[in-house]
Order: C-alpha cells, then structure tokens, then sequence
C-alpha cells in the first residue's frame, strides 16, 4: 500500500507546484498591468529623454534637420562661449545669495511660528500662502512691487528715508531682485522646518535652562543638533532649485512678449535661461542638450561636496 501512494503524493506535490508556478506569474503580471502607466511614462518621458539628449549633445541637431555627428565640438565650443560662463557665474551668485538666506529666514521664521501665541493657524495658512502662487503670476506681481516710479517696495524704502534703487535697470541690484522673489516663497522650507523643530524633546529645553542656558546656547545644543539633517535636505533642495533657477529671472528681465532679454549687462542671465535660448530661440538643440548635461555634473558635484562635507556639522540620533 506504501508503495502504491507515493506516485500518487508525488504526482500531487508536481501538480501542486506547477499550480504555484502559474499564480505567482498571474500576479507579477497583475502587478505590472497596474504599473504599467508609470512604467510607459517613466520610460517615455523620463529615460528615453535622457538618453537621447546624451546622444544629442554629440550631434549638430536643430530639430529640423537629422542629427549629424560632431563628437566633442558642443562641449569645446562651451569652454569658448564667453555668455555660458556668463550665465554660469550669475547662477552660481544666485545660489551663494539665495540658499543661506533662505535657510537663515526660514529657520528664524519656524521659530516664530512655533511659539504658542493667538491666531497661530492664520499667519501659518498666510506665510505658506505665496508656495502655492503660480511663480509667473508672483514674476509680474513683483515686477510692479519693484518699478522704479511706482513700485511699492520703493515707496515702502522712502517711508525711512531710503532712495530705493533701480532694481530691475542696474546691474548691482539685479541680483538682489531675483533672491528677493525667490525669498517671497520661503513658506514651503518654513513648514518643513516646523515640522522638525515639533519633533524636539521639551525634555532637552528644560534641562538645557535649568544649567543655565540661553537663548543662543538652547539653540546651539539642542535646537541645532537635532534640525541638522533637516538642514541638510534643505541646502540640497535649495542648491539644485537656484542652479535650475529659470521662471523668475525670465519673468523679471522680461522686456517685451517673447522677445530675447537677460537684463542689463546680462546680468539676469541664468545658466536655464542661456540653455533655453540655446534650444528653442536659437534651435541649437546639440549645444543645449551638452549644457544640460553640464549642468547636470555641476549639481552632481556640488551635491556631493555638501554631504561630503555634512559629516561635520550633521548630528543624525542627537535624541
């Protein structure tokens, strides 16, 4: 009788096994149908784009024309454009203006945000207001608070005495203007920051004023070492936001509908704007798809020179 079974158990394991087989492929091909919208669009969208701009950035390609082959020449004739470094150097000057401003008020304003006082749900629901103001409508918005003649922020300037400049006619000051918008949409960062400054312990602040400790020294012992990773994704955000920096220097240098402009001196130039031109004014789409790849190990490097360098000053289980 033993012997008579087990071909019965076995013939029953193989069915078995073959059953399991067939089940498991039935839902990984579930799994893929219902990913498949992100699969077509990451693919089509996403890599096939960026392979080919590799392509590209080797070719001679206005879009109209079949690419033709011209290996290094976009990338020696980049080392030559005088207006890429331009635009290279105005970004990299937005960037060491713009991110510590940006950290420094955001911080300082999640503080305040933070304090228990009356009405504390209003001024949150207003600072983050600006986020989600489309960035073009803030561009013209500011480019009125900021006309020489009739702009408010002028005005604001004369109530203490200040003639306030030309900010969108001198070169000095064009710079400044473009932070200036961006800093007007800090709510975003503040919020997160917010968010890490609920997560400190009570416990630490109590024991930190029971030694004896400022305002300063609280904030440097206990507030600091734990927003410190929080920090570090926000320096990162903010260094690849102003690399990328286009709407709002475009908005503001803006002279007539579609026309050419970078502001004077080219001083609003930024590296988008300039790889833009490049690319649907000029149609030198070889040359824009080098510098986006530039671009691209540009942020890739200073990306990695700021966590190389996190290691000093991010405190990871401060708690």
């Amino acid at each position: 009788m033993l012997t008579r079974r087990r071909p019965e158990a076995r013939s029953t394991r193989r069915r078995e096994g073959s059953k399991r087989p067939r089940s498991t492929r039935r839902s990984f091909w579930i799994g893929v149908a219902f990913a498949s919208p992100f699969i077509v669009g990451f693919f089509g969208l996403f890599a096939y784009p960026i392979l080919a701009s590799g392509y590209y950035s080797f070719t001679d390609f206005n879009l109209f024309q079949s690419p033709d082959w011209v290996g290094l020449d976009n990338y020696e004739q980049m080392a030559n454009d005088d207006v890429f470094w331009k635009s290279l150097a105005n970004t990299l000057v937005l960037a060491v203006m713009g991110v510590p401003l940006t950290i420094a008020i955001a911080l300082g304003g999640a503080h305040l945000l933070n304090t228990p006082i009356k009405g504390q749900p209003l001024y949150r629901a207003v600072i983050y207001l600006p986020s989600i103001i489309p960035i073009v409508v803030g561009g013209y918005l500011w480019r009125w608070l900021l006309n020489t003649q009739y702009g408010f922020v002028n005005y604001f300037l004369s109530w203490f005495g200040i003639s306030g400049p030309s900010w969108l006619q001198e070169p000095d000051w064009t710079k400044p203007a473009i932070v200036l918008v961006v800093l007007w949409t800090v709510g975003g960062t503040m919020i997160i920051y917010l968010a890490a400054l609920k997560d400190v312990p009570h416990e630490l602040y109590e024991a930190a004023s029971i030694d004896g400790a400022g305002p300063w020294r609280r904030f440097l012992n206990v507030t600091w070492p734990t927003v410190s990773p929080v920090t570090l994704f926000q320096v990162i955000v903010c260094l690849i936001a102003y690399l990328q920096i286009f709407t709002e220097p475009y908005v503001l240098a803006q002279e007539r509908l579609n026309n050419i402009s970078s502001g004077p001196d080219q001083s609003m130039l930024t590296y988008a704007m300039y790889l833009y031109q490049n690319a649907f004014v000029y149609l030198k789409m070889g040359y824009a798809s080098a510098m986006a790849w530039v671009l691209f190990i540009v942020t890739l490097i200073v990306t990695l020179v700021v966590l190389a360098s996190s290691k000093r000053w991010v405190h990871y289980g401060s708690k």
